[in-house]
This record gives structure tokens, sequence and C-alpha cells, in this order.
């Protein structure tokens, strides 16, 4: 069981959170650096494991392989709606982030866990697959794209549930995932959606016709991220 620090960071703006997993990432290639370089320096500095959950103010995001024409909308348009936009190093196009959707951030060292993003990033999908099916939600894989979908199988019905973008360095990953609970699906008129046009999205709340109970959705996902992983969460404050 590998030993993995959680909090939740409740509703934090979106170039916080960014901010603070530049931080633990660039402390974690540090110690990784002085191993090769001092290695008696670095003798007994552990480079931590961490997962964030959290809610934003409304945001859109733009990862590094996007492309701008892909947010739909101008500035004074996006203030209107009280929105801001970020461009990001991670993978992945554009998506929105905002109240009733869960966003997580894993920050970990994958030499930890297995260092392999392809089996990193088909893990964090099977998290929320287990996750949502626990509501009776058939989450899968989509052939050519990540993150999880609805009715996969079906073109002209498919339709996103969680969207993911990650960025890794020497097998430190930030970024992650965000799984719409009761989100505000208007939000994604506004822009198309991870550069794909032919694809709806969805939430937890629309597929079940109510809305859910957000604290135990979280609890779930933890619950079944400690399976997939192997890890053991510990609560930080």
């Amino acid at each position: 069981m590998v030993s993995v620090q959680f909090k939740d960071l409740g509703n934090i703006e979106y170039g916080d959170a960014w901010d603070m997993q530049e931080q633990i990432m660039k402390q974690g290639l540090d110690i990784k650096a002085e191993r090769i370089s001092a290695p008696e320096q670095a003798q007994g500095k552990e480079i931590g494991q961490h997962l964030f959950i959290c809610e934003h103010p409304h945001v859109y995001t733009l990862g590094k392989s996007g492309a701008l024409e892909n947010l739909l909308i101008n500035n004074q348009h996006m203030q209107s709606l009280g929105v801001t936009f970020y461009k990001t190093n991670r993978g992945g196009d554009i998506t929105y982030h905002g109240p009733g959707q869960m966003v997580a951030y894993p920050v970990l060292d994958l030499e930890a866990f297995k260092t392999d993003l392809g089996w990193y990033m088909r893990s964090l999908e099977e998290v929320v697959i287990r996750t949502i099916g626990e509501y009776g939600i058939s989450g899968a894989r989509l052939e050519g794209a990540t993150g999880v979908w609805i009715d996969a199988d079906n073109p002209a019905k498919a339709r996103k549930i969680c969207a993911m973008g990650v960025r890794c360095s020497r097998w430190i990953t930030i970024h992650g995932l965000a799984l719409n609970m009761n989100t505000d699906l208007n939000f994604f008129n506004f822009i198309v959606p991870c550069g794909i046009t032919d694809k709806g999205v969805t939430s937890m709340q629309k597929e079940l016709g109510a809305a859910v109970d957000e604290v135990a959705v979280k609890q779930t996902f933890l619950k079944h991220f400690e399976e997939i992983f192997g890890a053991q969460l510990q609560n930080h404050n």
C-alpha cells in the first residue's frame, strides 16, 4: 500500500490549485535531481504522494495541444457569464470546470506505482467507471479518446461524463479529471468540449434525472481510488 496524503480543497480558484500542484511537482523533481547530483544530500528525502479534490468557480481551461478556436465566445461574453479562462500545460483540449463538478488532482510519483502513463490514465478512468457504476450509470472508455463515456459503443449517443487531462514530468503527475455530478451543462455550449464536435456531454444528474449527493459521490470515488491504486489515503488538513 502506498500512503497518499489526501485533502479536499473545497471551492478554490483554478489558478491557485494549479500553482499548488506545480510547487509540489517542483519539490519532487528537485529531489529526483539531487538523487543524481548529490545522493548523500538526498538521503532520507521522500517525494510526497498527494490527492486533492475540489470544485472550481466557472472556468474554461485549454490544454497545450488544444485549439483556441474551440472557445466559441469572446472575453466580454465570458465576463458576463462570470467565467475565467486559462491556457494550461496539461494534455487535452478545452474543457469547463464549475459548481457541481468534482475535480480530482492526483499529484503522484508514478515510480511508486507503475511507470506507465497509459496504465495511469486507464486507472483513473476505472476509478470513475466504478464510482458512477454504484449509481447505476454504465460508464465506458471510447477508443481514441480519454475520459469516461456513456453509450460509448453508439456514435450517435456517446456522451462524456468525465474529462481527463494530465501533465507528467519524470513520472510526477499533475492535473487530473473532472466528473460532472450536478454540473450546469449549459456552460459546455460555449466551447467544443475536448475538441470533439460530434459528441455531447452529460452529468450524473442528467443521467439519473435527479441531483446526486456530492459528498457521497466523493466518498465513493475515494474508496475506489484506494482500491485501484493500492493506496491508503491519509487525511491532510
